[in-house]
């Protein structure tokens, strides 16, 4: 309820009247004025209240009338009544109706109560309110007020005592209140204050307010007080006490300092009064030193000592002064911190320091203040350095508790219960258990250095600075300092004042960022101006401020850290380190940077640990006086161990084995604050990486963590020595810990780009001195910095380009460390830098980026360099990866790629070549569509390279399998790798142009894409002559393949390089190879392959390549021949292509003759393509071209020569009616090229069927079978092509070689396949051969002109020739032959020499009959024919096999050559009778009949096992020659010549009239007699003589004559056969009269059955009667014995009865 409202003032009204009421009451006895006045104020405030509206002005306007009852009532001093006036006098007060005059009285009668010590504390009371419920009190009343409650202050009584002390307190605060409050009021009105003068009169303020002047004038005195002088103002003061004087002097200095700041007169009162006083009562704690006692006599004069409370209060008052009024008093405050740190000395009273350090304590948390002193102090030319000797005194303080001080001095120490007294001393070093109770001293916190032993207290709250002893305002006697209290103090100071320097200069760091940030450009006022000019100032402050105390506070903070046993503290030393480490490396200060790291470096390693980084930049700091760094003890100190908890032992990472070393928790702290550091400062290390790092990598070795995958470490072992050991409190560190260390390098993402590289430095130097131990030592090397590299370079790939240069030129040379690990890591390194950079998505992408893509890719290649093996392995494995996850986007990188896979040499082993094999395979399968068309040719390159390695042979094969895959690419995307090489031309031309120089590329006038293809053609010509028959056979069979499938793609001038290039060039080295190579035999590779006999040496498997070389050139020529005409020198080329085929047909291996004979046959184009399916197998699995094949295989065992005339057949049907026509006006170029071919032909065949000169040489080289056999069957598809010029003396070159061909014998080992068995009359395929190429020839002539069958002879001649090898085989040389029936063929006898079989030529000579008897069928008649007596030839060639007749070699020979004969004589000999008169024959007919003679009266004997059949058989035959004799010749004989005639005469004489053989059985002889012969001889005999057409009667005369001699003979025989028979009685005659009787009886039936037949006017009279004659004589016969005899009587004398008829008289008849 407000005190103005009506119900108050109502209220107030009422209270009055009691009041007055009462008092009237009390007094109404003794005091009766006062009862009346009493009264009277009744009446007064009715009348007021009556009267008024504002009834509490009018109150306060007649307030001294209203006051006068109570005053007159407090002057009874009667207690009771005095209570109830200050009670009234209270509540006026209190409602404000109390009005100056009023007050002055009411001090006045106060004044009187205390002079009488009446009611004290009322007084109190009523004063405090009077003054402070209202602003009506002034000047000297107030000075009154004031020193009235002095006064009462140093009364006896304690609570008065203590009551006034506090109303003195308030009321001064009032006086100052009063002040701010009238200032607030003038605020708005600016007034010019007059300028101050300087007297220090106390009155003359003239200047300022009233309130203001009341507060001047009481603070000038509390001044004057303490200083003991007498007051000016506060008049009537009896005494005054210093320490009161200076708490209330400090209280309103703290609470007012606006007034001191913003009034001159205060501010003058600061520096002329408060400072001067303030230094005048410290001068005793100056002067004052510990030890020098009064009692010493030496001294001059006694020293006043320091007094506590004094001393203390001073310090409080400095402290405000310091805190508020720095800027008004920089000089008094020098002076003041220096006497602080004065205060700090060791010399100084305990209780002194302790409290200085309070003091400096309360600064420590004012880092703007302590930024102010260095601006002030510090960062002028020649004033006192204060906030370093500040931070000194604190550093050396601190190590002052540490040291023990001398005996003597503490003796004399006037302080028994001191810090260092000696009870604390003696127990802290006579053991810890004195101090804790019960060994429980671990859990206290507390530092430990050299055997002191301090314990840490907590003091006060982090970043406020709530102190002890500046707060024992009661205490008058200096209290103990327990032992810890002011180290205790100072490290929190310590640790405030970093936390406070470095989180001001950082906020205002970050503001300055900020606004640069925001700010950028903008327009510079006036107000920005101003900001610009004070940065550098402020930069230089927070470096003056950092070059200031740094020093100091390493010192310290190292002590302490050395000295700390307790977490909690170690963690917050750490933390100042580090976070002063940040702050000096955030301004670029890197001396104190890099000693602060250093500090952590040396504390997170064992004691002394021998890290030359560290001691080198120890040794900077050691200089200073203070430093108890770097005393390199051998001992570990007893601070190192005693209260250190060790978790972890391990081996120093050192080129020397040394012992192990232990590690601490706290150095596990360590570590965890350099990591912290590393992790969130790694932005200013700057320089310091190097030491960060190399401690990380020491403590990581000692740890024994590994790295694993990406550059993390693990937990893992060592092999060697028993060297780490872990407990269990560290294990379970250890993952947080290689985490952390993870997250540091991980953490390097949002390091800038000075900074990555900083670590990128200090980490490859690390690495560098890794590399360096490792060096000659089988030693586990530390591979903590190529595994961070890692690990840095995989999280910073957003800007890889800056940092990849140091980077993967350092692993590369790690890489070629001769450790083994070492090299291990750096391959895995930067592979794995590779395959990230690669995967990883850049902005903008790879694909836009090519400089940066083969930046990345840059360090595989150079991998490349280095020689060992595993690095190549690692290598090549990532370009593995690589392809399989990047391989499409590749691009500019591809040439690097095929370099790196391509780097392979035969040195490298099996393992690296199949490894950079997969990955060309995976090239070749999966990326030639996506890589730029200038790779191609370096895949081809690679491709081949791959194919000569010789470490591997199915990388070889496939290799080449490869090629073949790219060549069908080539082909299949032809058009887009055309345009795309052209483009790339025309720049590569473009800028040899700009350069003046000519263009430099394989085979360079061709296209470009055609080079493409020559340079595969020409890889493939390198493998096709590699030293190892597999990969040539393989080559060749590509390279041809990819010729012929893809060589359309070509363009025309091009193929002139593939020719000669290409093509010839190899055969030129095939050749060359095969005739050298070696014949020794190859011994079965490797023990378990078996190596065929057919290429067990060198020799043979060239023979194979140049098979395959020869076959697959002249396919190409026979495929492409047209394209190749084209060319300007096909005939030249045509011409070597010829020769070697010629050389390789010479050549001495068969299988090389033989194959090149198929390529001839090949561009001869005798070939019909053949599809895949109907390949046979045999020569599929050869490759080799499908040349005629039914001929060419040989036949092996089981498989007879087809016997028939399909082949020649079948070639002559091809080549007369389908000739292969080439274009019009080509035929003349072609001409040459046949003629060509043909001297080729005959060139070949006249060596190789030349027989050896030399005797008996088994040895000699005899051409095989099949060789020749192809030989000859070439020359059909040849003749077709030079049939129009073909002349007799091309023939007869002919015939020699088919002549010499056919005489050609087999080896005996080759007889089995290739003879039939003896018996089959069957013809070898070279046989067939030569009579196909006759008959091609006769053919052609047949259908040729009128000219060509002048040829005719001659063709006979040859076939001639051939008839008579059925008698007289030919000879070869010298050459001994056998009959293949004794040749030695014997399995067993495989190594015996060959001997040579002559071949069974009965079939071929038959065969070659056969052909002539076709031919001359054909041919008879035609003149040359005729001219050339080949009729007479033929019969004279006959001759001799039918002369030989049973002597034949064979028999079906002398057959033949009857069927033959008589063929043959069928057609010639009506040609013969038509050119009788020419005379042409004329030489034949004696031939002939000797022919006749010699056949049917052969000197050879019939085999003796011929059969009955066997001879009716060869009977017949006889009987029809003699049938056509009696057919052609004999009807004819006018047109034939007298003595031919009377030969033929006189052989059937011959034969009618049989002579015996006398070798038959008796059982046989009437079959051997040939009687059939006989009788048919007889017969024609007969019907010759009875022919009526007998031309001359001398023919007639022959026939009769031979008839008479005939019977005549048959009548001697039977007539003496009768004389035998009779005398011989019953002996049988014997044999040989028995058969000539029987066959004289079968002649007479014979003559008999003749003359029947015959015209009876043929028959000479003379003959019937000769016949008739016979008759009796037969007829005495009858007696015979002999059975045959009769029966052959029997039929001798049937005919007779035709004979028998009755004679008839002429007459009769009438005839005569």
């Amino acid at each position: 309820m407000s005190t103005t409202s009506p119900e108050a003032v109502k209220k107030l009204l009422e209270n009055m009247q009691t009041d007055l009421r009462s008092l009237s009451m009390e007094c109404k006895k003794k005091f009766p004025p006062v009862k009346e006045a009493a009264e009277s104020g009744i009446v007064k405030i009715k009348t007021i209240a009556a009267r008024n509206t504002d009834i509490l002005t009018a109150l306060k306007e007649n307030s001294s009338e209203v006051v006068q009852p109570f005053l007159m009532g407090c002057g009874t001093k009667e207690p009771k009544i005095t209570q109830l006036c200050l009670a009234a006098i209270q509540r006026l007060m209190s409602h404000e109706v109390v009005s100056e005059a009023a007050a002055g009285n009411i001090i006045n009668m106060l004044w009187q109560l205390m002079e009488n010590g009446l009611e004290e504390l009322k007084l109190l009371q009523t004063v405090l309110v009077l003054l402070t419920t209202n602003t009506v009190v002034h000047d000297e009343v107030l000075s009154k007020a004031i020193v009235l409650c002095f006064r009462l202050h140093f009364t006896k009584d304690n609570i008065t005592n203590n009551t006034a002390a506090a109303t003195v307190r308030q009321v001064v605060t009032v006086v100052f209140e009063r002040m701010v409050a009238e200032d607030e009021r003038f605020k708005g009105m600016a007034e010019q204050p007059p300028a101050i003068q300087g007297n220090s009169n106390r009155r003359s303020v003239s200047t300022l307010r009233p309130s203001a002047k009341d507060a001047y004038m009481l603070f000038q005195d509390l001044c004057q007080l303490v200083n003991a002088d007498a007051p000016y103002w506060l008049v009537g003061m009896t005494e005054m006490t210093r320490t009161f004087g200076l708490e209330l002097l400090e209280s309103v200095l703290n609470d007012f300092p606006g007034v001191f700041l913003q009034h001159q007169e205060f501010s003058f009162l600061l520096k002329e009064r408060v400072c001067p006083l303030v230094i005048k009562l410290f001068s005793p704690n100056i002067k004052f030193r510990q030890g020098s006692g009064s009692g010493s006599s030496a001294s001059p004069a006694p020293v006043e000592k320091p007094y506590f409370p004094i001393c203390m209060r001073l310090l409080r008052v400095v402290s405000v002064l310091i805190k508020h009024f720095y800027s008004l008093l920089v000089t008094e405050c020098e002076i003041f911190l220096s006497l602080l740190v004065k205060f700090l000395d060791g010399e100084k009273p305990q209780w002194l320091r302790a409290v200085a350090v309070e003091s400096v304590h309360r600064l420590c948390v004012q880092p703007h203040l302590l930024r102010s002193f260095c601006q002030s102090y510090d960062m002028k030319q020649h004033s006192t350095k204060v906030f370093r000797d500040i931070v000194n005194a604190l550093g050396s303080f601190i190590q002052s508790l540490f040291i023990v001080p001398s005996v003597g001095s503490v003796s004399s120490t006037n302080t028994p219960a001191g810090g260092s007294g000696s009870g604390a001393q003696a127990s802290a070093q006579s053991g810890v258990g004195v101090v804790g109770t019960g060994g429980g001293l671990t859990t206290q916190a507390a530092f430990e250095y050299r055997g002191t032993w301090i314990p840490l207290m907590t003091v006060s709250v982090q970043g406020s600075a709530k102190a002890t002893y500046l707060e024992m305002l009661d205490k008058v006697e200096p209290p103990s300092i327990p032992e810890g209290y002011a180290m205790s103090v100072a490290f929190s100071a310590l640790l405030d004042l970093v936390r406070g320097i470095t989180s001001m200069i950082e906020r205002e760091l970050a503001k300055e960022e900020e606004a640069v940030a925001r700010g950028g450009p903008e327009p510079i006022g006036p107000a920005h101006t101003d900001t610009l000019l004070q940065e550098p100032q402020a930069q230089q402050v927070w470096e003056e401020m950092v070059n200031a105390c740094w020093c100091g506070l390493l010192a310290a903070l190292s002590l302490l850290l050395d000295a700390s046993t307790d977490e909690t503290a170690t963690e917050n030393i750490l933390k100042a380190e580090l976070t002063m480490a940040s702050l000096c490396g955030r301004l670029g200060l890197v001396t104190p940077r890099d000693a602060f790291i250093t500090a952590i470096c040396k504390a997170s390693l064992p004691p002394h640990y021998a890290l030359t980084a560290l001691y080198s930049n120890a040794a900077n700091l050691s200089n200073k006086t203070y430093s108890i760094q770097g005393q390199n003890v051998q001992i570990i100190s007893p601070s190192s161990e005693s209260h250190q908890h060790v978790v972890a032992m391990g081996q120093p990472l050192t080129s020397q084995p040394q012992g192990t070393v232990v590690l601490t928790a706290k150095n596990i702290q360590c570590m965890r604050t350099l990591l912290n550091l590393a992790h969130c400062h790694g932005a200013v290390l700057g320089t310091s990486w190097q030491l960060v790092l190399a401690t990380l990598q020491h403590l990581v070795w000692i740890l024994g963590l590994k790295p694993g995958v990406g550059g993390g470490l693990k937990p893992g072992r060592a092999v060697e020595g028993p060297s780490t050991v872990l407990t269990t409190a560290v294990m379970t560190d250890l993952p947080v810990i290689s985490n952390i260390l993870s997250r540091l390098f991980e953490s390097s993402q949002y390091l800038d780009d000075v900074s990555l590289h900083h670590l990128i430095n200090a980490l490859c130097s690390l690495s560098m001195e890794a590399m360096e131990m490792a060096y000659g030592t089988n030693k586990e090397p530390s591979l903590f910095a190529v595994a961070k590299l890692l690990e840095t370079g995989l999280v910073n790939m957003d800007r890889i380009e800056i940092l990849w240069r140091p980077l993967t030129a350092h692993l590369l040379e790690v890489c070629q460390h001769p450790n083994a690990r070492m090299r291990e890591w750096g391959a895995e390194a930067i592979t794995s830098l590779i395959k990230a950079g690669l995967a990883y998505k850049h902005d903008p992408p790879l694909s836009q980026n090519q400089r940066l893509h083969l930046l990345l890719l840059n360090p595989l290649k150079e991998l490349s360099n280095v020689l060992h093996a595993d690095i190549r392995q690692k290598q090549l494995e990532c370009v593995l990866q690589v392809l399989q996850s990047q391989g499409d986007s590749l691009g500019p990188g591809w040439p690097l790629v095929l370099g790196v896979i391509g780097a392979i040499r035969n040195d490298q082993g099996e393992s690296l070549i199949r490894t950079a094999f997969q990955c060309l395979q995976l090239v070749v399968t999966d990326f030639l569509p996506t890589m730029p068309c200038t790779c191609l040719q370096i895949v081809v390159d690679v491709a081949g390279s791959f194919g000569l390695q010789n470490q591997e042979l199915n990388i070889s094969l496939t290799s080449i399998g490869l090629l073949w895959n790219i060549s069908d690419y080539f082909f299949q995307r032809a058009e887009i790798i055309t345009e795309e090489l052209e483009k790339e031309e025309a720049i590569l031309l473009q800028q040899a142009c700009d350069k003046g120089e000519t263009l430099n590329r394989p085979f360079h006038p061709a296209p470009p894409f055609d080079c493409l293809w020559l340079c595969l053609y020409a890889k493939l010509g390198e493998l096709c002559v590699d030293p190892r028959p597999a990969v040539r056979k393989s080559a060749g069979q590509t390279m041809f393949s990819t010729i012929a499938a893809h060589g359309t793609l070509l363009q025309q001038p091009t193929w002139h390089i593939v020719v000669w290039k290409v093509l010839f060039h190899l055969l030129n080295c095939v050749r060359k190879s095969s005739t050298t190579a070696d014949k020794e035999k190859i011994e079965s590779g490797g023990g378990n392959i078996l190596i065929h006999h057919s290429r067990d040496t060198a020799e043979k498997q060239w023979a194979e390549t140049w098979v395959l070389t020869l076959a697959g050139v002249a396919r190409i020529f026979n495929t492409r021949k047209y394209l190749l005409q084209q060319l300007g020198d096909f005939f030249k080329a045509w011409e070597v292509l010829l020769d070697h085929i010629q050389s390789a047909a010479l050549s001495k291996n068969n299988e090389v003759s033989l194959a090149a004979l198929k390529s001839f046959q090949e561009i001869l184009q005798l070939v019909t393509p053949v599809k895949d399916s109907d390949k046979p197998d045999t020569l599929g699995a050869m490759d080799i071209p499908p040349v005629l094949m039914e001929p060419l295989t040989a036949p092996g065992p089981g498989r007879p020569l087809p016997r028939s005339d399909s082949l020649a057949e079948r070639l002559a049907q091809r080549y007369s009616t389908q000739p292969q026509l080439p274009p019009p006006g080509e035929e003349q170029d072609d001409s040459a090229l046949w003629w060509s071919a043909w001297s080729t032909w005959y060139r070949t065949g006249t060596e190789c069927t030349r027989p050896p000169s030399g005797g008996g040489d088994k040895l000699a080289f005899v051409p095989s079978q099949p060789f020749l056999t192809a030989l000859i069957q070439i020359f059909p598809a040849l003749y077709q092509h030079i049939a129009t010029g073909f002349s007799m003396d091309d023939l007869r070159k002919l015939g020699i070689i088919l002549h010499g061909a056919v005489s050609v014998p087999i080896s005996s080992d080759a007889s089995p396949f290739i003879l039939p068995s003896y018996t089959e009359a069957v013809l070898t395929s070279l046989q067939e051969a030569v009579l196909t190429a006759l008959d091609v020839l006769q053919k052609a002539i047949c259908v040729g002109p009128e000219t060509l069958q002048v040829m005719y002879p001659a063709i006979f001649e040859q076939l001639l020739q051939f008839v008579e090898f059925s008698c007289k085989p030919p000879q070869y040389g010298k050459m001994e032959t056998k009959h293949v029936a004794n040749a030695k063929y014997n399995q067993i006898q495989l190594f015996a020499p060959a001997e040579w079989v002559a071949l069974n030529y009965v079939p071929f000579a038959e065969r070659s009959l056969e052909v002539v008897v076709d031919l001359y069928q054909k041919t008879a008649c035609h003149k040359a024919v005729i001219a050339e007596k080949v009729l007479q030839n033929i019969i004279k060639t006959l001759r001799v096999p039918l002369g030989l007749k049973y002597a034949c070699p064979a028999e079906s020979t002398w057959k033949l050559a009857v069927s033959s004969l008589l063929k043959v004589l069928s057609i010639g000999l009506p040609v013969a009778r038509q050119q009788a008169s020419s005379g042409k024959f004329d030489t034949m007919w004696p031939k002939l009949a000797h022919a006749f003679e010699d056949f049917l009266f052969t000197k050879s004997t019939p085999p003796d096992n011929l059969s009955i059949q066997e001879f009716q058989k060869n009977e017949a035959i006889d009987v029809e020659v003699v049938q056509l004799i009696s057919t052609e010749i004999l009807p004819y004989a006018n047109f034939i010549p007298k003595e031919f005639v009377g030969q033929i005469m006189a052989m059937l004489n011959k034969g009618s009239i049989h002579s015996q053989s006398s070798s038959f059985t008796e059982a046989e002889i009437d079959i051997r007699m040939r009687e059939e012969f006989s009788k048919v001889c007889f017969e024609t005999l007969l019907q010759f003589s009875f022919s009526n057409k007998v031309s001359t009667p001398q023919e007639g005369y022959i026939s009769r004559m031979a008839l008479a001699v005939l019977l005549q003979r048959a009548q001697e025989v039977l007539h003496r056969y009768v004389e035998d028979e009779r005398l011989s009685g019953r002996c049988p005659l014997p044999r040989q009269q028995v058969t000539e009787i029987i066959f004289v009886l079968k002649a007479v039936s014979t003559l008999m059955d003749s003359l029947k037949k015959t015209q009876p006017e043929n028959v000479d009279g003379n003959t019937w009667a000769q016949v008739i004659a016979l008759y009796p004589t037969l007829v005495e016969c009858i007696t015979c014995s002999s059975a045959e005899v009769s029966s052959a009587l029997k039929e001798a004398l049937g005919p007779f009865k035709d004979l028998m008829q009755p004679p008839v008289s002429k007459v009769q008849n009438g005839e005569s």
